[in-house]
């Protein structure tokens, strides 16, 4: 007999439809490896049938989309996932770059992080966080609280604040290249150029992460290889 949960929940084969407008090489014996590996728990009817909440169909969209945005393997993806700030990232969307970014304190952002105090000050000190001082106190863009835990896992590995600075000039060149191009449209008076200056940059930063992330595993496939 079918329970009032199993009834909203999902067979296998309706969510590889769901999702197979967004990722088209999705199939149902992916998924089953997904589980296999230990990322999916979907639960089991009786018969022994895969039934899946709207919580795994996330989860699923998301290890999905670290596989093909970000390319990353199945273990970091298994890390991202079982991170104290990884739900919280998943949920939020990016803001775009006219809207304002929301800012959280020091206490805050060292409990959201699990960073050490004096880590926190280095990243600050090497330029890899950006707050500003309101009232004799930091607060930190929210970008900064994922800063601030990727770098905490970097360090992890031994790679410290004074390492990263050839990642923050990088980007820093990488931000003059595209604000050279949308310039022009960024101090047009009109209102209309304007905004659509302010697309042109959103777009171009999304290609360059993008073209950026295609360089660095080519670069690593090679490690690999040799």
């Amino acid at each position: 007999m079918t329970t009032a949960m199993e009834q909203r929940l999902l067979t296998i084969g309706t969510v590889c439809r769901r999702l197979k407008d967004d990722f088209p090489d999705i199939s149902i014996s992916k998924i089953r490896y997904l589980e296999d590996q230990g990322l999916l728990a979907p639960r089991r009817t009786q018969g022994g049938y895969r039934l899946f909440s709207e919580e795994d169909v996330e989860r699923l969209r998301t290890i999905l989309r670290l596989q093909r945005d970000e390319f990353l393997p199945l273990r970091v993806i298994r890390q991202e996932l079982a991170s104290p700030t990884s739900k919280e990232r998943r949920r939020r969307r990016p803001a775009g770059l006219a809207e304002p970014e929301p800012e959280v304190e020091a206490g805050e952002l060292a409990e959201r992080t699990g960073i050490r105090p004096d880590l926190l000050r280095e990243l600050e000190e090497f330029g890899l966080l950006a707050p500003a001082v309101v009232d004799g106190g930091r607060r930190y863009p929210e970008s900064d609280v994922e800063i601030a835990h990727v770098c905490g896992r970097l360090a992890e590995f031994g790679i410290g604040p004074r390492h990263l600075r050839t990642l923050r000039t990088s980007a820093h060149r990488v931000t003059g290249l595209i604000e050279a191009v949308a310039a022009p449209a960024l101090r047009s008076r009109n209102a209309d150029r304007r905004q659509a200056g302010v697309d042109d940059l959103q777009a171009l930063g999304e290609l360059a992460h993008e073209l950026s992330g295609l360089l660095l595993w080519r670069e690593l496939r090679r490690q690999a290889a040799d």
